[in-house]
């Protein structure tokens, strides 16, 4: 093995060569790198000095292969005061890592101080115990999908990698909760069934557990804590962690994509797995501490808005540049479709630790071509100073929309008043995101996340029972707005769990009908439950897999999802890309038709008037949506517990009203189609959508709505009506 110092390659991390290997690291404040060479026993094969060029250090060691392990030794000045905390007896990843080998040993040194002080250094190696980089040669980019949809066409399915396929019944057993299992047949077949067609898989750059969770026996299961930003965790490749996991992750994407399914990666630049100053040193702290992190002013301890321990501080070039290289390598080389930015606002504050919407992050984004047709989907919030950013992204972005998971679920317990908000909230929330010539998929619609209540458990818990984590049930949200449906968690009660499986395919309904895209949680579709965790963050176990032999049970809960996401996508009105108000709608000589884009009917008259909505007790509301295509649709819901007469509008909004999906039982609705005027009667707590037949030109609505003239009587009918009124009153006086 031999080294010849070059500056041929300008990739940083580690990239093969014909004869060896580049190693390129950013690390503006040091003083010495060493390159640490290492056999799989985790022995040193030696250090190797690397050359400045200005911020980056380089060197090309020949003879280097695929697989070979490897970290930097940072020397420097550790001065806390100043923060900077170089220590080369920490062993550390390179931040351009493409692949990481798996574990922490927390019992050894992989602190860069002492016991006794934060502050001082602890001089003992940390080889043995901390994570390796590995060089991986490059591979061909996964197959392409055959069209990226624009988001009004897409419903987002948010899953685990692991949880999701770790126990399903035909994922070979080596497979589950793997990549492959994930790319498996059977699990492609269930997602296109049911008719999803992106997916938003929950972290999986390279991440380590806390050191205080696993000293509960516990590991961090989300995957929030990131260690290496360019390399897909290795633990959920189902061959080996020293390249294989890149191979496998790209033709997990490319089975996905064949499907027709796009992959959202949701991904975490806010903060890393070192957490605060007082955690461990695995890789950013080492090479610049001062350089990754937000600090206080006295620059000793961090500034933190994210509630993890440290802020990535995005003021910083080196920082913005690896999370854009960082980005355009999952796009460009791993095949990605989109990104879901968690605690969005950290990347968006400026050197005062100000929320920035014009940040040189999102104009980086903007002013690159590879992220044309890439989705970006803020978390708009954070927790620090004025995090919440809801409706601010502006175009080209979209968010996560909280307050329509609030309001809606609200809605289906009836603690509301009136429909007023919730009209906004699935007409897409126009009073937040209807700026700047933004679209209605901007809302990113959803009832449930991984953070919080899934679906199940929001219809069978009225508090949290997050007992297992062992803190207490202090963690986790106590804003839920659940209901438990008349009983506390699993009951056998028949009436309780029919309610429950009614209210779960209400919410579904809704978040399938309403404008904006709809997200829900893996498993929802078969009655998933996390036995009332709302925070089961680090449970790597049944609370938070899928269980699939659930799925015949909540049978009737997949059909109703299948039913309306079969509805939306056969439908342009159901998937707008621009937001419908009260404007009239005409032919094609512009001559109106008597209808509007959108309406709000009351089910008893038409329109919904004023009276209607300063209604503090209504439940009912219908969502009108029509185009001069000849179709309309009509949705209904009703979140009141017992029946109620609904009356068709008139006309001219439909001639004929066929419903196509609803969330009641068998034989509650009626099966022909209902004529203008004519009633139904609509069981509590219920979606209906309806299609409507509508003219499509001026001169059908004026024959459709020309007065009928009477006939003239016929002269024995005449004496026939005055001989029966003679019987009746007698002889005209």
């Amino acid at each position: 093995m031999t080294i010849s110092p070059t500056k041929s390659h300008p990739a940083l991390g580690a990239v093969l060569t014909e004869d060896g290997c580049d190693f390129r690291l950013v690390a503006p404040r040091a003083e010495r790198v060493e390159l640490a060479l290492v056999n799989d026993d985790g022995t040193t094969i030696r250090n190797v000095d690397m050359r400045r060029d200005g911020k980056i250090w380089w060197t090309r060691v020949e003879g280097v292969n695929e697989g070979q392990r490897y970290g930097y030794r940072i020397h420097g000045e550790w001065n806390p005061d100043a923060g900077l905390r170089a220590n080369p007896a920490k062993l550390l990843v390179d931040p351009y890592a493409r692949a990481v080998t798996a574990g922490v040993d927390y019992t050894g040194p992989i602190f860069d101080h002492t016991a006794e002080s934060d502050y001082e250094p602890d001089t003992r190696d940390s080889a043995q115990h901390v994570p390796l980089s590995v060089v991986v040669a490059d591979s061909p980019a996964p197959e392409p999908i055959a069209r990226r949809r624009p988001l009004e066409e897409c419903v987002i399915y948010e899953t685990h990698v692991k949880g999701f396929t770790i126990m399903h019944p035909a994922v070979p057993e080596h497979m589950r909760g793997r990549y492959a299992g994930l790319a498996y047949p059977a699990v492609i077949e269930h997602l296109k069934e049911l008719g999803v067609n992106a997916i938003e898989l929950l972290p999986l750059h390279q991440f380590v557990s806390e050191p205080f969770i696993m000293g509960r026996g516990l590991s961090n299961y989300w995957g929030y804590n990131t260690l290496a930003y360019f390399a897909p965790h290795g633990a959920y490749c189902s061959v080996g962690t020293e390249g294989d996991q890149v191979r496998e992750f790209k033709n997990m994407v490319s089975a996905l994509h064949r499907a027709g399914i796009e992959v959202i990666l949701d991904v975490v630049y806010n903060h890393t797995c070192e957490g605060s100053h007082e955690g461990p040193t695995l890789s950013f702290r080492g090479i610049d501490h001062k350089g990754y992190y937000r600090l206080t002013d006295d620059l000793r301890n961090d500034y933190d808005v994210t509630g993890c321990g440290n802020s990535v501080d995005t003021g910083h070039e080196e920082v913005l540049d690896l999370i854009h290289e960082s980005l355009r390598y999952w796009v460009t080389e791993m095949g990605v479709d989109g990104f879901r930015f968690d605690l969005a606002t950290t990347l968006i504050r400026d050197s005062a630790h100000g929320v920035d919407q014009n940040h040189e992050f999102k104009k980086r984004l903007a002013a690159d071509p590879v992220f044309d047709d890439i989705k970006l989907i803020a978390e708009p919030w954070d927790m620090g100073p004025y995090g919440y950013q809801v409706g601010r992204w502006g175009k080209g972005w979209s968010e996560w929309n909280d307050r329509y998971r609030g309001l809606v679920r609200d809605y289906w317990r009836s603690q509301v008043h009136g429909v007023s908000e919730f009209a906004s909230r699935i007409a897409g929330s126009p009073d937040i995101f209807d700026h700047d010539d933004r679209p209605p998929s901007s809302s990113i619609n959803f009832l449930d996340a991984h953070d919080g209540f899934c679906l199940r458990d929001l219809v069978s818990y009225n508090g949290k029972h997050n007992e297992a984590n062992g803190e207490g049930n202090r963690d986790g949200s106590d804003d839920n707005r659940s209901w438990n449906c008349g009983a506390e968690g699993e009951t056998d009660d028949p009436a309780v769990n029919a309610l429950r499986h009614r209210q779960v395919r209400n919410m579904l309904a809704t978040l399938i009908m309403s404008d904006g895209t709809p997200m829900f949680c893996a498993g929802d579709e078969m009655g998933r439950t996390q036995q009332g965790n709302n925070n089961a963050y680090c449970q790597d176990n049944r609370i938070n897999w899928v269980h699939w032999d659930l799925l015949e049970s909540w049978g009737d809960v997949f059909a109703a999802a299948k039913r309306f996401i079969a509805l939306r996508a056969s439908s342009p009105l159901l998937q707008a890309d621009d937001y419908h108000y009260r404007t009239e709608v005409t032919d094609a000589d512009g001559e109106p038709l008597g209808r509007y884009e959108m309406a709000w009917m009351n089910g008893y008259s038409g329109e919904m008037g004023e009276g209607d909505w300063n209604d503090g007790a209504r439940r009912l509301l219908g969502k009108y949506v029509s185009d001069a295509s000849g179709e309309a649709i009509l949705t209904w819901f009703y979140a009141g517990d017992q029946p109620i007469e609904v009356t068709m509008p008139p006309l001219p909004w439909g001639t004929s009203y066929q419903i196509v999906a609803s969330t009641a039982d068998e034989g509650e609705l009626p099966t022909e189609d209902l004529a203008p005027g004519q009633t139904f009667t609509m069981p509590g707590r219920t979606v209906v959508a309806m299609k409507v037949a509508v003219p499509t030109t001026a001169a059908q609505l004026s024959e459709l709505t020309r007065p009928v003239a009477e006939p003239a009587a016929e002269p024995a009918v005449l004496e026939a009506v005055e001989s029966a009124a003679q019987e009746t009153t007698g002889p005209a006086q």
